[in-house]
């Protein structure tokens, strides 16, 4: 089974300096139909005008990620960490028993276009972590390049939870295979472009939940970026 998420369906709120767009309940925003799926907590499609800035604030057991598709985010945390976060970075911060951070776009002209992404972690309290890798777009290119994964394998982050995530730069006329394992679950997240699933077409900012599915299609309409959540 297939359920499209359409981009237009999801929360938006602009505050001026943050445009911003939910695929899940979140904050201010609340679908009861759509309030997770599986372990997926959060998909939010963020664009910062310049100098904005989401100022100094906490979070507890939660992975979170940023994925970055235009411009720079700039992070800092109470573990002290202090990073740019561009294009074809993964950014990984377990929450845990309690961790503030700031981000903020300090161009003075460039928009940043990022996702944050929200994970349910396995447990509780975990100590906080932090954790930024650079994965060239030539290793996402008509293929799924593994960014997040349990163990940290092929170079991915390490998240704690039973999820793989995928990333894929998809040329036009280009199709991708993937199959799931029995019991498994996906979920699609379109960043850019148009794709077809299985029949389905997807635009950016669609997603896609699927389960009872074991065999998945992904062809390419234009240049696409997506990302491919495989669940417990």
């Amino acid at each position: 089974m297939i359920r499209i998420r359409k981009a237009h369906e999801r929360g938006h709120f602009d505050h001026g300096w943050l445009d911003t767009r939910h695929t899940f309940s979140f904050g201010d925003y609340y679908d009861k139909d759509h309030v997770a799926f599986r372990t997926l907590r959060v998909i939010n499609e963020d664009r910062v005008q310049p100098g904005g800035e989401f100022g100094m604030h906490g979070h507890r057991d939660m992975e979170i990620i940023s994925h970055v598709l235009e411009g720079e985010l700039t992070h800092h945390d109470s573990m002290g960490n202090g990073s740019v976060i561009r294009p074809g970075d993964i950014q990984r911060m377990t929450a845990g028993s309690g961790i503030m951070h700031s981000e903020a776009n300090n161009s003075a002209a460039a928009v940043v276009h990022f996702l944050q992404i929200w994970i349910v972690p396995d447990r509780k309290s975990l100590p906080p972590e932090y954790e930024q890798k650079t994965i060239p777009d030539a290793d996402k290119l008509n293929r799924l390049c593994l960014v997040a994964s349990p163990d940290g394998k092929s170079g991915s982050v390490r998240i704690h939870q039973d999820v793989s995530l995928f990333v894929s730069i998809l040329e036009p006329g280009k199709t991708l295979d993937y199959n799931l394992a029995p019991g498994r679950h996906a979920w699609i997240q379109i960043a850019r472009g148009s794709v077809d699933l299985n029949g389905h077409l997807l635009t950016a900012g669609d997603g896609a939940a699927i389960s009872d599915e074991t065999a998945l299609r992904l062809s390419a309409r234009e240049k696409s970026e997506f990302l491919l959540f495989d669940l417990a």
